[in-house]
This record gives C-alpha cells, structure tokens and sequence, in this order.
C-alpha cells in the first residue's frame, strides 16, 4: 500500500531529492509539498483528509515547522506527522513530541529509520483501523 505524504521543505534541492529518493525505496506518494509554514498550514487545511503522513523540517526561510506541527495535533488516527531536521538535539526533539510528533528524524542520518516508519505506517493502515494508535 503506498501513503499519501505532504513535505514541508523549504530547500528545493533536498526537497526534489528526498522526493525522488523515498518515493523509490519507501511506499509513499507525495501529493504535496510547502516551503514555508503559511503555505504548510493552508494546505493541510485543505486538504486535511487527503494525506497520511506529513515531513517536516523545523527550520524553515518562512515560518517555522513548529508552527505547523501545532496545527497538526487535531489530526485523525490514520495520520502522522515526522520532522525531519538537521538540528536533532534533545531539547529540540522534546518540543517536537510535546507539539505531536510522531517521531524526529535526523537528515544527515536516519533516513532509512524515516523509510522504515512509512513501511511500518503503511503496514499498520493496510491492516485496517484496528490496528492504529
């Protein structure tokens, strides 16, 4: 089963490459992506029922992957919400889990634990609403 999957991502490079790069080896689509935290939020309010996990960086030109995170705590029990950031430190993970994350990735070195989340995301979907947290 392939997860619909919204990126916030503010740097086109990394952007086009983590799309490409996870759409090969994880079972994602992406149907969207922001570059900023104004564009993020109105996006996931619009298309709230649309996705199944969102990426987040926090640092992003515009905003910040904070803010959107916070607007993603009244999610549904399908959906999960990842920040994905250069600048995994404990006291910025904690924050993370405190506005909802489901988990904090490292860009630099955990990615394939990232693919390893859609894989078990997508696993737990397939097995239908009895088995979501």
């Amino acid at each position: 089963m392939l997860i619909s999957a919204f990126l916030v991502e503010d740097k086109p490079d990394i952007r086009d490459t983590l799309v490409e790069g996870m759409q090969e080896i994880a079972p994602v689509r992406f149907i969207g992506h922001a570059a900023s935290e104004q564009a993020a939020k109105l996006w996931l309010n619009r298309c709230h029922d649309d996705w199944q996990i969102a990426i987040i960086d926090l640092f992003l030109a515009e905003g910040s992957g904070f803010g959107v995170l916070r607007d993603c705590q009244s999610r549904k029990a399908n959906q999960k919400v990842v920040v994905l950031t250069s600048y995994k430190h404990q006291n910025i993970t904690d924050r993370c889990l405190q506005l909802g994350a489901d988990q904090v990735f490292d860009k630099s070195g955990e990615l394939d634990e990232l693919v390893a989340f859609c894989k078990a995301h997508a696993n737990e979907l397939d097995a239908g609403p009895h088995s979501l947290h």
